[in-house]
């Protein structure tokens, strides 16, 4: 598929909600974040293999794009990677200490300070730190990660969640220069990713036909058990 329609913020959260919703997709939101989290670990699976970039560090954000790395972090751990998390600002909600918990119990550590020992180390990165509800500018504690992503962009693999941290969600890199190798959108393409330039998937397998036509969306071809397709 080589076009591929977009959301914009606001119809990417009332799609979230209607996806939740009895009547419509009937999900609960860590069953979303669920399959989320492993569509981001499928695609960093196959662009960058344990076997070539084996030290990941999951860059973690406050929000339920920060739920999704957590996610990916265990479904990769799981595919053999050696997975370290960085989250400044843990969120106490049951849902997200659960997550911590489970990354707990299959041995990765999670880190609050050193985010830039933590860079150095990794041989790729996946970026949870922002979604499509962000409005820029980036604040403290986020400052300093940000811009690491902003130099190791250039020098090491990094996969972003949904939308590159610290873009705008419908214009783009109107204030930075992070360009990741890799994104991953969720449900649908945002707008700022018609100004990406890497390689771009799109995963998330939770959309039924009839919400995508109500939401002028694409559902893209799986194949097989895949979660991703690439797009670009």
């Amino acid at each position: 598929m080589s076009v591929i329609r977009t959301i914009g913020s606001k119809a990417a959260s009332a799609l979230d909600r209607e996806l939740m919703s009895p009547e419509g997709g009937g999900f609960s939101i860590d069953q979303l974040m669920e399959l989320a989290g492993l569509a981001v670990a499928n695609a960093v699976y196959k662009e960058y293999p344990p076997s070539k970039y084996p030290k990941v560090l999951c860059a973690v954000g406050v929000g339920n794009n920060g739920g999704d790395a957590l996610v990916c972090a265990r479904h990769l751990t799981l595919f053999g990677y050696k997975v370290r998390v960085y989250y400044p600002l843990r969120s106490k909600k049951p849902l997200f200490t659960g997550l911590q918990t489970q990354l707990a119990r299959f041995g990765v550590p999670i880190v609050e300070t050193d985010v830039q020992k933590e860079f150095q180390q990794a041989d790729q990165i996946v970026d949870g730190i922002f979604g499509f509800s962000f409005v820029p500018p980036v604040r403290e504690p986020f400052l300093e990660v940000i811009g690491l992503l902003n130099e190791y962009c250039k020098k090491i693999p990094i996969t972003s969640v949904d939308i590159p941290s610290g873009w705008d969600v419908d214009e783009g890199p109107v204030s930075s220069n992070f360009e990741p190798s890799s994104l991953v959108s969720l449900t649908a393409p945002k707008p700022c990713s018609k100004l990406f330039k890497g390689t771009h998937f799109v995963g998330g397998r939770f959309v039924n036909k009839e919400l995508a036509d109500k939401w002028d969306i694409d559902i893209p071809k799986y194949e097989g058990v895949d979660q991703v397709v690439k797009v670009q």
